[in-house]
């Protein structure tokens, strides 16, 4: 998600998005880019985010059967499959969580990702996880572990007011309550500062977005949401953030996420 020739480590380090001696950038969005898209947007980033399931708010998931074109093309990936809303876990909430877990790994198989690849629960919603959830997660975790996958959250580091003396991070609160369980982070933190906004140089490390055990940062949501990352004023005029070579009138505009590999989930 490199190519050898002449100079087989010169070649390497010249055509890979390399932020310094080892941070890369990657992009994720919920449509696919277009294979037409896939060389410009190659030139900026190392990897890209992969839907196993449906991205939130969609019917239908257009990455499917797309793993070997981005490959092929130079991308690691970020894979991801969307969790479940606490208002869909009134019932058995782990037994839910251990079907989806198995439904990531059969839906990675057939992507063409081996064991021990990184899929990572997508946690749409924030702040202190709420006991059904809690259990959905870790039944979660369970399946894809105890399958010879690796599981991570993808989840809010953004810390929130829970009452005048309590304030809560989504990603810690999974953490803390985790009980030994190996789990990768990949945060979500749009606020300026810590985060640079939409920007494509001096690129932050995972752990400048304030946690220290992350493993990936997204530090830029398109469209921009004014109620977290109001400071950041570098994005498009439409309130998107888009790659150099692209076009905003194309709309393809991305997230923006920053790891320490060139392959963060190890999908390739």
């Amino acid at each position: 998600m490199n190519p050898r020739g002449l100079c087989g480590l010169c070649l390497l380090l010249i055509s890979t998005p390399q932020l310094s001696a080892a941070q890369y950038l990657g992009f994720d969005r919920n449509d696919y880019p277009g294979d037409q898209n896939l060389k410009v947007l190659r030139q900026t980033f190392s990897y890209a985010g992969y839907w196993l399931n449906n991205p939130p708010g969609e019917n239908t998931n257009n990455w499917a059967g797309k793993r070997r074109t981005l490959a092929s093309a130079g991308f690691g990936f970020l894979v991801l499959f969307n969790g479940r809303l606490e208002n869909q876990l009134k019932r058995n909430p782990a037994a839910l969580g251990k079907s989806d877990g198995a439904a990531a790994v059969e839906a990675a198989k057939r992507e063409g990702f081996s064991a021990r690849t990184i899929i990572f629960l997508d946690i749409e919603e924030g702040g202190r996880m709420a006991p059904a959830q809690r259990t959905y997660i870790y039944a979660w975790v369970d399946a894809v572990n105890s399958a010879g996958f690796r599981a991570g959250v993808y989840c809010s580091g953004i810390p929130v007011r829970e009452d005048k003396n309590t304030t809560i991070i989504t990603a810690d609160d999974i953490r803390n309550n985790a009980q030994g369980r190996i789990i990768v982070y990949w945060v979500t933190n749009d606020v300026c500062p810590p985060s640079p906004g939409c920007s494509f140089s001096n690129l932050p490390k995972p752990t400048d977005s304030e946690l220290d055990y992350v493993d990936v940062w997204q530090f830029v949501q398109s469209p921009r949401r004014p109620e977290f990352a109001a400071q950041c004023h570098n994005y498009n005029r439409d309130g998107n953030c888009y790659s150099p070579g692209i076009d905003p009138a194309s709309k393809l505009h991305v997230d923006l996420n920053t790891a320490m590999s060139t392959d963060p989930s190890a999908g390739r």
